[in-house]
């Protein structure tokens, strides 16, 4: 029997993705962030409170990177969660990672996250939803890791994980279960 759970956010998996940019005097900024994804063939969009400083660095410099974090860099995934630029000047200083600056957009890349998307601004709106930002991404780069023989990332060696609204928990991906539009040809015979 189904059980009506009311409005709630739950959709399974959500990213975890990691919003990288810079301020005004070229300080990393990097924010956890589960609200955005692909929107679009080579389109992202984020879905973020306009106050964070994340918000006010990317109008300010109309690009970031969006990374995906491995299972090694959990705890500071979170930490990038947990803790505000705009409250803690030294946040990515005291995660011990490292940054370098993009060569294709006004922003960092955390060179321990195994994928990058390099992104610049498309546009941001300011709707009665909320702020969310559209961004092109102009690249693409992967940790050689995370690739298999034929320079494609490997979802198994990625080690990535995902958040669950349910428990607010974070769960390992990686077991391939099935193949996209293979697995539910039989139907097509029917």
């Amino acid at each position: 029997m189904l059980k009506d759970l009311g409005v709630k956010p739950f959709v399974f998996p959500m990213p975890v993705l990691l919003i990288a940019s810079y301020d005004e005097k070229d300080k990393v900024d990097v924010m956890n962030m589960a609200w955005g994804g692909i929107c679009a063939n080579n389109m992202v969009a984020l879905n973020i409170s306009e106050g964070h400083k994340t918000a006010k660095n990317i109008k300010l410099r109309q690009a970031f990177t969006l990374s995906i974090a491995d299972i090694d860099h959990l705890k500071e995934a979170d930490f990038f969660g947990i803790a505000s630029g705009n409250q803690m000047d030294d946040k990515f200083e005291k995660s011990n990672l490292t940054a370098i600056k993009s060569k294709n957009v006004d922003a960092p890349i955390v060179t321990e996250f195994p994928l990058t998307l390099e992104c610049e601004v498309v546009e941001c709106q300011n709707t009665v939803y909320g702020f969310r930002v559209l961004g092109k991404i102009v690249n693409v780069l992967a940790d050689e890791k995370v690739l298999d023989e034929n320079n494609k990332v490997d979802p198994t060696k990625l080690n990535a994980f995902v958040f669950d609204q349910f428990q607010n928990g974070y769960y390992a991906i990686g077991e391939k279960v099935g193949q996209a539009w293979d697995s539910g040809m039989e139907f097509m015979k029917k």
